[in-house]
């Protein structure tokens, strides 16, 4: 705690106070509710729910409103209570092949086993405010009826949607995807330090925690020749998958619940060698709920980073594993942004001390400099120096 913050405790439980305020604004407004927030913020909720490494819905939601919709700020809120939970055991890997589809789209072909599922999405709408949206209640809301599919039918639309990058697999046209060799547990970002140079485990993690507009500048850097990436979106799918564990007293595995995700299958530009053919190079990127933004940023900036292990020359800020990693982190970043609101009152104060020096010597050396010059103007205009030069 900075000494100079001692004197200000009352001031600082005022604000506390002034922030409730702030948060709860105008009170004949009715006070949102963690449902409300939970059903009709899902996409801003999803994001809290990655980036804080936590997926649950109704705690994201109530980070969302303690922090007036700000959502790093929900983001940190999030990350420290996860801080506090105990960790009983740890799942399987999780099935995306059987996920329970809500949208799945492939850029690569046109037509593909199962469909173009084009579900829910903002593609396709024009970026046009509804007004009808302000009316307290939108006629006929009471009749709405539920649009997800049924699960019978969702389950044989998982069936009917294979992968669209293994139909590449099988003709060899792109990297295989397969386990590393003594399948080796990979690091927890949330326990230990980051180090380089970092798995590509642990750079997905990083990744999946990294903040979306970071990621996707960098993204967008990648597509305009920062980079070297062509990137096509090879599938980018949404829906619900389930969750296992093994419990060591049964021995197999078995069902503790369904998670929301959005997963993307990145292919890239070809990779190979005079002794390998050339095939299509992969990003991966996956994100809690409806998360397409980022999982696609993810992804592309997974296949940036991939440069020194395809052997390929570094050039640009994403392909670097320590500028994107380290400063992805987007509660890392606003905390060291942020501190800058704290005293600084002697570091500013010996800075303004040594600036002060500075300029004083500057000006003194400029004094030293005019006075040498006016005395050797002098001398040159005195007559009595010019007949004492014509007769020496």
């Amino acid at each position: 705690m900075y000494v100079a913050v001692k004197g200000g405790e009352k001031a600082i439980a005022q604000s506390y106070i002034a922030l409730e305020k702030l948060r709860r604004g105008d009170t004949a407004v009715p006070e949102l509710s963690i449902a409300q927030i939970r059903e009709q913020m899902s996409l801003a909720v999803a994001r809290v729910m990655t980036e804080a490494s936590l997926y649950d819905k109704d705690l994201a939601a109530l980070a969302i409103k303690q922090a007036s919709g700000d959502l790093i700020e929900a983001i940190f809120l999030l990350r420290a209570y996860r801080t506090t939970l105990p960790r009983l055991l740890a799942t399987v890997p999780v099935d995306t092949s059987a996920m329970l589809i809500q949208r799945r789209i492939s850029a690569t072909f046109k037509d593909v086993p199962g469909g173009q599922v084009l579900g829910a999405t903002y593609d396709y709408t024009q970026r046009l405010l509804d007004f009808s949206l302000a009316a307290e209640s939108l006629a006929g809301a009471d009749q709405a009826t539920e649009t997800v599919l049924p699960e019978a039918k969702a389950e044989a639309e998982a069936e009917a949607c294979p992968r669209v990058l293994d139909f590449l697999n099988q003709e060899g046209l792109i990297e295989a995807d397969d386990m590393p060799d003594g399948d080796p547990e990979p690091s927890d970002l949330t326990r230990e330090p980051l180090q380089f140079p970092a798995s590509r485990a642990l750079r997905l993690q990083s990744l999946a925690r990294g903040d979306e507009g970071f990621l996707l500048a960098l993204a967008y850097s990648t597509q305009r020749g920062y980079a070297r990436n062509h990137p096509f979106a090879g599938e980018i799918r949404h829906g619900i998958v389930d969750v296992q564990v093994i419990p060591e007293e049964l021995g197999f595995a078995i069902d503790i619940g369904e998670i929301e995700i959005t997963e993307c299958q990145m292919v890239n530009q070809f990779a190979g060698s005079h002794t390998e053919a050339p095939r299509f190079t992969r990003g991966y990127g996956l994100s809690f709920g409806y998360g397409e933004r980022k999982a696609m940023a993810m992804a592309l900036v997974d296949r940036a980073m991939r440069a020194e292990e395809l052997k390929e020359e570094i050039t640009a800020p994403a392909q670097m594993q320590e500028f994107v990693l380290y400063h992805a982190d987007n509660v890392e970043a606003s905390g060291f942004v942020q501190h800058l609101k704290l005293p600084h009152y002697v570091d500013f104060q010996s800075e303004l001390n040594l600036l002060r020096s500075l300029r004083q010597a500057i000006q003194k050396n400029q004094q030293e400099q005019a006075a040498t010059i006016e005395d050797e103007v002098s001398t040159a205009d005195d007559p009595e120096n010019k007949s004492g030069q014509k007769a020496a």
